[in-house]
């Protein structure tokens, strides 16, 4: 936990605004988390990529063909492993020239429409043109079954009587869109009720269209995603394979895209040889460099390896391009899980200078998660000031204890007993806390202990000390389980190729010292 001099705001006033957006922050941490992290992600980093295998030159039909192979890909992961995935419309830059052109035209168009609607007689070639892309809109939002309705607006929405209407100076253009606004309505989700009311208080034609359109566009978002979340299950069970299919073709076009999960997955099976060395040491060779190796299996290389993104170095590290697509979502599981550390270390010392008082207070283990949050936020970013943030939630804390105490017929603390606490919760910022790396410890052990057991019913057990943080940490083993396994299954051949010729190469080089020895 590093720390930097140079925040621009006090911890004080970050307390002081939760009333100003920062409790929507934790009501939705995902979402937060999310946009600090995007914010804030560096790029693609490749400058240490191996140069064992350089790619061969692209064309640049190969290229566009390649990028929309990925990008297909993505698309289709986001959906099966994003459960709130939505298509929203787009919303270009408030000052941007894209915005400015397409404001100019629009204005320019809605002019024309209101010029010709006040001519005498009113002329209605836009109006119509305008009737018959709403008949095109409607249409598109009827199923196969719905006869009757697509009988009904093919009826009223004539074009070709509309214009003999026009032409004869018979056309009720009000009693059309009367007609619109009540399919629309018919045909809308029920979350659109509210605008379709909004559309029948405006009475001049020209602001009417142009809203009949806006909640046209709504209504297309909406049959969108109801088409992505009906796709949803057959697009998971096809999904894997297809993600495969397309990493494939990628890694034909470029041998060396296996270089840096070659590299993870060598120093995941490194990590777990020299942590059994630690523990057996007697099935270690002579110098202790690859002993225990021979025990190694690749499902617990994996599963070592996928715990080493959870302490990625994402500004100088690239990340192995089969978890690429996820690098967003692993960050996000960091950050949290060192949120999550800090509560849990200081809910462990609280609990443990105030003694069993605290314990079953309702409420009070809640709001020391509140305030460290808050204090906490944005632990990730290069100004934040950890030495300043963990004093702040000392004072934060020994008021709460303080408060309770009295409240409940306690002696509040002494001076003296508050200092100790407020050192201890300063002493976080330490990398070498010991209570810190406990903690630590045994998140990552839970951590493990939950992806060893993903597939079987029962969740692990909690370690001592960690049940205050118990449904945070579980809520975070879900979702970082789910990303595991989902990558699990599309990759796993190329994991089980690349561990094949690791352990292979391990085992060797162990019979080779025994045999020397």
């Amino acid at each position: 936990m590093s720390q930097n001099p140079d925040k621009p705001h006090s911890s004080e006033e970050k307390l002081s605004g939760l009333g100003d957006g920062q409790e929507d922050s934790l009501d939705n941490p995902d979402q937060s988390i999310r946009k600090r992290i995007r914010q804030s992600a560096p790029g693609s980093h490749r400058d240490d990529t191996p140069k064992s295998s350089p790619p061969r030159p692209m064309s640049i039909e190969e290229l566009m063909e390649t990028a929309k192979g990925v990008t297909n890909m993505a698309l289709a992961h986001e959906i099966v492993v994003n459960g709130d995935f939505q298509i929203k419309p787009a919303e270009l830059p408030e000052h941007s020239l894209e915005k400015k052109v397409r404001d100019i035209v629009h204005k320019a168009f809605w002019d024309c429409l209101e010029a010709q609607l006040k001519e005498d007689p009113p002329t209605y070639d836009h109006a119509i043109k305008l009737l018959g892309e709403i008949k095109e809109n409607l249409l598109s939002f009827l199923l196969p079954g719905h006869t009757r309705l697509r009988s009904q607006i093919t009826e009223v929405l004539d074009l070709d009587l509309i214009k003999q209407e026009a032409e004869n100076g018979a056309l009720d253009i009000s009693k059309l869109v009367e007609f619109v606004i009540g399919m629309m309505g018919t045909l809308c989700a029920p979350a659109r009720d509210e605008e379709i009311k909004k559309l029948k208080d405006i009475h001049e034609i020209v602001p009417l269209f142009r809203a009949i359109f806006s909640v046209l566009d709504l209504m297309k978002m909406d049959m969108a995603n109801f088409a992505v979340s009906s796709i949803r299950p057959k697009l998971m069970q096809q999904s894997a394979e297809y993600e495969r299919k397309k990493f494939q073709e990628f890694l034909e076009k470029q041998p060396n895209s296996l270089d840096l999960v070659t590299r993870w997955l060598q120093e995941a099976a490194d990590d777990l040889a020299k942590l059994r060395c630690r523990t057996l040491p007697s099935h270690c060779s002579g110098d202790g460099a690859t002993g225990g190796a021979s025990a190694l299996c690749s499902t617990a290389v994996q599963n070592q390896a996928y715990l080493k993104l959870l302490k990625w170095d994402h500004i100088n590290r690239p990340f192995p391009e089969t978890v690429l697509m996820d690098q967003t979502r692993f960050q996000e599981i960091q950050l949290e899980l060192g949120q999550l550390l800090v509560i849990g270390t200081v809910l462990l010392v609280t609990f443990s200078a105030a003694g069993s008082a605290l314990l079953d207070m309702p409420g009070f283990a809640e709001k020391i998660k509140t305030i460290v949050k808050v204090l906490m936020t944005g632990m990730h970013l290069p100004s934040f000031n950890l030495n300043e943030s963990l004093a702040t939630i000392g004072e934060k804390v020994c008021a709460e204890v303080n408060s309770c105490l009295s409240q409940h017929g306690f002696t509040p603390f002494s001076a003296e007993r508050e200092t100790v606490l407020k050192g201890q919760i300063q002493a976080v910022a330490n990398p070498d806390n010991a209570i810190c790396k406990l903690i630590d410890s045994r998140i990552q052990k839970f951590l493990e202990n939950y992806l060893a057991s993903s597939h079987q019913k029962s969740s692990p057990a909690v370690p001592g000390g960690l049940s205050p943080i118990q449904r945070e940490l579980e809520e975070i083993a879900v979702k970082y389980v789910r990303l595991v396994n989902y990558n699990k299954m599309v990759f796993s051949p190329y994991y089980d190729a690349v561990l094949g010729k690791i352990l292979t190469k391990e085992e060797s080089q162990l019979v080779g010292k025994s045999e020397e020895s």
